[in-house]
């Protein structure tokens, strides 16, 4: 589970502890990893802490060998990590959308590289890719953070059709506005702007979008696979 540390990353963790899982959380703040982990172990569950930077490929492989190492191999892979560097597009400079691209794209590939060979070895496995309601309705100001997330969404489906006949499925869930750190930023009148687009009237919360990842990751998701699970209380349909 990348980006574990806080929000959705965080209830996605607790939710697959709670099914069952032993959950390996990745972040690079170790001491909000700690607390995750602590939460974890607390459900009677296991807990392994790794630092990982998703905008380096050396920190992606070191993580997922230090946790296959010490904790086994990897069944799930949930690949949550990502940064915002929002301007409109007549401003933004190349690094912040190198930034964004890289790290909420190409880690999540690097990631999911790092799985396939055991996934497919056990001829078994769930990789679920964290997109957004943007990747799919578009939103200004973020042309480097929606490209990024639309991309998830044709990785996603590519790499289901590769993957479909070793029984590893590849799916993507698209959350709406969660009421997240990010979100708790805004101000009043943006959130009053937001609520008008959203048929249920509110925001989602970060249990809602964890559950839809822990149905992807149970047997009884065996047969969806390429799919885009929207959360996103009707925002777009």
């Amino acid at each position: 589970m990348t980006g574990a540390s806080r929000g959705i990353g965080r209830a996605c963790a607790l939710a697959l502890a709670e099914a069952g899982a032993r959950v390996v959380v990745a972040a690079r703040d170790l001491g909000k990893l700690e607390e995750v982990a602590g939460e974890i172990r607390g459900l009677g569950r296991e807990a392994f802490v790794v630092a990982i930077d998703l905008a380096s490929a050396d920190s992606i492989k070191e993580a997922f060998a230090t946790a296959a190492r010490e904790f086994g191999r990897i069944d799930i892979l949930v690949n949550n990590a990502g940064v915002t560097r929002d301007n409109l597009a007549l401003r933004m400079k190349k690094d912040d959308w190198d930034t964004v691209l890289g790290t909420n794209l190409t880690g999540a590939f690097v990631a999911i590289q790092q799985v396939l060979q055991g996934m497919m070895r056990e001829r078994w496995g769930r990789i679920i890719n964290i997109s957004s309601v943007v990747a799919e309705a578009g939103n200004p100001g973020q042309a480097n953070y929606v490209a990024s997330k639309a991309g998830l969404i044709g990785l996603t489906k590519s790499m289901a059709q590769e993957m479909a006949s070793r029984n590893i499925t590849v799916n993507a869930v698209a959350p709406g506005f969660i009421e997240t750190d990010m979100t708790a930023a805004l101000s009043q009148a943006l959130k009053d702007n937001l609520l008008g687009h959203i048929p249920l009237k509110r925001l989602g919360r970060a249990d809602e979008v964890a559950a839809a990842v822990r149905f992807l990751a149970s047997d009884e998701a065996g047969y969806i696979t390429g799919h885009v699970l929207n959360v996103n209380g009707g925002m777009y349909m």
